[in-house]
């Protein structure tokens, strides 16, 4: 099902995606990696979410660390063209905007979550906290964009609180 949603991005980002400016989104595009790859080294054993294939992928998509990188490499530079190649630029355009790229990404994980068994939930995160979640990324995106140095300022105490709140035990890290 993950190769399904995937293609389902992939097509959307054909359809809808800026490709013509891609280099302008490039640097969004890698500091949405950066932060993805920050998740999986440090909670690697301590997942809060982890996704696994159930139907159709099994053979190409075995891990939760394949199935990531499938997500980085399709789903997020799709998205990422679309929702700054698009963004508006009326203040409640805007709103309705991010809400739309929360809603999506929240209802997918929900689906995800509840009737496909492609996702898991562990220590303490819930539907509610990816909510939270998805409104912080597609915020820091499109700040990120406008300005790449304060976005990255300003993901350190988000990355901080969540290390914290949930306990995520990194100075037991063998780095």
């Amino acid at each position: 099902m993950h190769l399904l949603f995937n293609f389902l991005f992939l097509i959307a980002g054909i359809i809808w995606g800026d490709w013509r400016n891609w280099r302008k989104y490039h640097s969004t595009i890698l500091f949405l990696w950066f932060g993805d790859l920050l998740y999986n080294v440090l909670c690697y054993d301590f997942k809060m979410w982890e996704y696994k294939e159930s139907m159709f992928g099994l053979n190409f998509l075995p891990n939760h660390t394949v199935i990531s990188l499938l997500i980085m490499f399709v789903a997020y530079p799709s998205s990422v063209l679309i929702y700054l190649g698009k963004f508006p630029k009326k203040k409640i355009k805007i709103v309705f905007w991010v809400l739309f790229w929360v809603t999506l990404f929240s209802l997918v994980e929900f689906i995800n979550l509840r009737y496909l068994n492609l996702i898991s939930h562990h220590h303490g995160w819930t539907i509610w906290w990816s909510v939270l979640f998805n409104f912080i990324i597609f915020l820091m995106l499109r700040l990120h964009y406008k300005y790449p140095i304060v976005a990255l300022l300003t993901s350190i105490p988000i990355v901080w609180f969540f290390v914290i709140y949930f306990n995520v035990p990194i100075d037991k890290k063998a780095w």
